[in-house]
């Protein structure tokens, strides 16, 4: 046992020194948090979904398409890749949430876009909902957002509890974890083949001991999780696009984008054929059209609202005529 968990520390330094931060860190609340800007223009926010970091959202070729015409800030979240995650805390959506607003106002970022993948779907949804005013507009790309059965969930939130978790995921868990890795992509990317973007993924940061008791924290939250939000969907009242693989078999699209689409008024979908859970990589550009989509609403939203700061009463007016 101790033989082994020497192994996997040695591990854990050796991909951290195989993949130092590429960006920068802002303090907050006791957290370290770790940031990649790319690009000039209005802001866009990016959170990574459970597992995975920074780095794989900019591997996969989306945030160089949109650093062509938008300001991209991709956070590691508390516990990925380079940021903190203390245990003091219960790291909710909403938790979350507060902090990574909070750390956009430090670096004096104070509205944006914010696009949310997988787990960070929840994570955008309570950004917008507690910080409407912080919040331009949301894109949703393959989240969970209605509770229902999820099996891996259960069992995997295990290695999140002290004692017993921590003794195995310094030990047994990550050489399972890697054994299990090319079962888990092919999953993640069903029905289309793993993404060429996704080679240069950084596997070793993934199955840390310190990343997979964020995984695992996150498993055992992701049903409470959407059991909170989802009583608040429709109070959302900027711009939505939701968009999902249509052959996601980590999330049943219908079941969870469809629904949030019929839920949400101001909201559209896109359904990616031959895609599954990663669609930023198997298909950027939709991805992309999503985000156009919403800033351009966002911008017709503004300007409505400064035309109607100007003259309240034409503003009023024009609105009685067109009923």
């Amino acid at each position: 046992m101790s033989a082994t968990a020497l192994v996997v520390r040695a591990w854990a330094r050796r991909a951290e020194r195989a993949n130092p931060p590429r960006g920068r860190f802002v303090a907050i609340d006791g957290v370290r948090l770790h940031y990649v800007a790319r690009g000039r223009g209005e802001p866009l926010v990016v959170f990574h979904g459970n597992g995975c970091l920074a780095e794989e959202v900019i591997l996969s070729g989306f945030v160089a398409l949109a650093a062509e015409r938008f300001r991209v800030i991709v956070f590691d979240r508390p516990g990925y890749g380079h940021s903190t995650r203390p245990r003091r805390r219960v790291w909710t959506p909403a938790a979350q949430a507060d902090l990574l607003i909070g750390a956009l106002e430090r670096i004096g970022v104070t509205r944006s876009l914010v696009l949310g993948h997988s787990w960070g779907a929840l994570v955008a949804i309570a950004a917008a909902l507690r910080h409407p005013d912080a919040v331009r507009g949301l894109i949703l790309e393959g989240g969970y957002y209605y509770p229902c059965p999820r099996a891996d969930a259960v069992l995997f939130s295990g290695l999140a509890l002290p004692v017993l978790g921590d003794a195995l995921r310094h030990t047994a868990a990550p050489i399972l974890a890697r054994l299990l890795w090319p079962a888990m992509l092919r999953r993640l990317f069903s029905p289309a083949g793993i993404a060429p973007s996704f080679a240069r993924f950084p596997t070793s940061m993934a199955l840390r001991p310190s990343q997979l008791r964020a995984s695992a924290d996150e498993s055992g939250l992701m049903i409470p999780g959407a059991m909170i939000l989802r009583r608040h969907y429709a109070e959302l009242g900027m711009p939505v696009a939701i968009i999902a693989g249509a052959g996601d078999r980590m999330v049943d699209p219908a079941a969870q984008s469809g629904r949030l689409h019929g839920e949400i008024r101001q909201s559209s979908l896109r359904l990616v054929e031959h895609c599954g859970h990663m669609v930023h990589h198997t298909a950027p550009r939709p991805v992309m059209a999503a985000l156009d989509e919403v800033a351009r609403s966002a911008r017709l939203s503004r300007t409505s609202e400064a035309s109607f700061r100007s003259n309240p009463r034409e503003s009023v007016d024009f609105a009685a005529s067109q009923r």
